[in-house]
C-alpha cells in the first residue's frame, strides 16, 4: 500500500530523530499520521478501506486524524457517547469529539463511537469517517497553554452518513483495536522525547557555563552539575525502556504493562528535565526567547495525553495484579 515493509522499530527510529525538531507540535502531528490513525487500518481494515485511505494516508497526500476523546471521556475511552447507527448500507452518526489533532485540516478520521447498546467494551468501532461530508462540523481550533503550532480541534456530528463498508473489521471489536493503536502511539510520544530530554540538558550546559553569578559559572555549582547528570541519566535509563519494549513488540509480544510504564516515566520525565533546567537559566528561563520555556509549555501534554499519568499506574497496577476484582 506505499509504505517500505519495515517493522515498528523504525517508527522508532524516525520518530527519534523527529525530537531533534525544535517544535513539539510537528512530531505529534506526524505521529498521528503514522502511528495513531492508521496502525488499526493497516491491520485490520479491508483492501478497499486500505486503497481508499491508507494508501493517499501513507503517501502524505492526505490529512489523518483520530476521533477518540470527548468533552466528557478523555483517558475514559469506554465511556464515550458518539454513537454510529446501522441503518441500512450506512452508519448515521451523531455527537462529537474534543482534543482532535489535525481535526482542522483533516481529510478523513478515524473514529471510535458506540454502534450497539451492549457492554461499553464490546459496542464500539472503528470507522473510516471522510471530513468533507455533510453534518460534521468543526467548532474551533482550540487555544492552548503548549503545542501552540499544532491544530487542535472540537468537532460535533450531527446525523452524518457514511458508507457501511467504511467498518475497520469487525463491528464492536473498536474498543480492543484502539488499545492496540494507542501501544503504538505512546511509544512513539515516548521516542521522540529523548533527544528533545538531551537537548535542553545540553543547552542548559552550555547557558550555566557561560553565565556567571558571584564571580563563579553557574555550572561550577556542584548543586547545578550533579542535577544535571541525574537528569542525564534518567534519560539514559528510559530510553533502554524504550528500546526493550519494542524489541518485545517486534516479537508479537503484548507490551502493555511496559509501554505504560515508558509513556508514565516519558511524561514525568519531561516535567522534570523541563522545570529543572528552566530553574537554572533563571529570569531567561521564563522569557519566550529561549528553547527550554517553549518545551516546557510543550511537554507538559505528555502527562495529558494519550492516557494520563494516572491511567498509565491504573493500566501497570491491572497487569500486576495490585487492582481489586470487581
Amino acid at each position: 500500500y506505499g509504505g517500505m515493509g519495515l517493522d515498528f522499530s523504525y517508527n522508532i527510529a524516525v520518530a527519534e530523530e523527529l525530537g531533534n525538531i525544535h517544535c513539539g507540535g510537528i512530531p505529534m502531528a506526524i505521529g498521528v499520521q503514522v502511528g495513531m490513525a492508521t496502525p488499526a487500518l493497516t491491520r485490520f481494515g479491508s483492501d478497499e478501506l486500505k486503497k481508499q485511505f491508507l494508501v493517499p494516508t501513507i503517501a502524505g497526500d492526505v490529512v489523518a486524524c483520530l476521533g477518540i476523546s470527548e468533552a466528557g471521556a478523555g483517558s475514559d475511552v469506554a465511556n464515550i457517547k458518539t454513537t454510529a447507527v446501522r441503518k441500512g448500507d450506512e452508519y448515521v452518526i451523531n455527537g462529537g469529539k474534543m482534543w482532535t489533532t489535525s481535526g482542522c485540516q483533516a481529510d478523513w478520521m478515524c473514529l471510535l463511537a458506540n454502534t450497539s447498546e451492549g457492554p461499553l467494551h464490546q459496542n464500539k468501532s472503528l470507522l473510516c469517517l471522510p471530513m468533507n461530508l455533510p453534518g460534521i462540523h468543526v467548532a474551533k481550533k482550540i487555544d492552548k497553554l503548549g503545542m501552540r503550532s499544532s491544530d487542535t480541534a472540537q468537532i460535533f456530528f450531527e446525523d452524518v452518513r457514511v458508507p457501511s463498508k467504511n467498518l475497520i473489521g469487525e463491528e464492536g471489536k473498536g474498543f480492543t483495536y484502539q488499545m492496540l493503536q494507542f501501544q503504538e502511539e505512546r511509544l512513539w510520544a515516548v521516542a521522540t522525547v529523548l533527544a528533545t530530554l538531551e537537548t535542553i540538558i545540553q543547552e542548559t550546559i552550555d547557558y550555566t557555563r557561560q553565565r556567571k553569578v558571584f564571580d563563579q559559572s553557574v555550572l561550577h555549582n556542584q548543586a547545578v552539575h550533579f542535577r544535571l547528570a541525574e537528569l542525564a541519566t534518567e534519560v539514559e535509563l528510559l530510553r533502554s525502556l524504550l528500546y526493550r519494549t519494542v524489541a518485545l513488540y517486534v516479537e508479537g509480544n503484548d507490551v502493555t504493562k511496559f509501554a505504560s510504564m515508558a509513556k508514565l516515566k516519558a511524561g514525568r520525565l519531561a516535567r522534570e528535565v523541563t522545570d529543572s533546567c528552566l530553574q537554572f537559566w533563571g529570569g531567561m528561563g521564563f522569557t519566550s526567547e529561549v528553547l527550554v520555556s517553549r518545551f516546557y509549555r510543550d511537554l507538559r501534554l505528555l502527562s495529558i495525553g494519550g492516557g494520563t499519568d494516572e491511567t498509565m499506574l491504573s493500566i501497570i497496577c491491572k497487569y500486576m495484579e495490585t487492582l481489586p476484582s470487581k
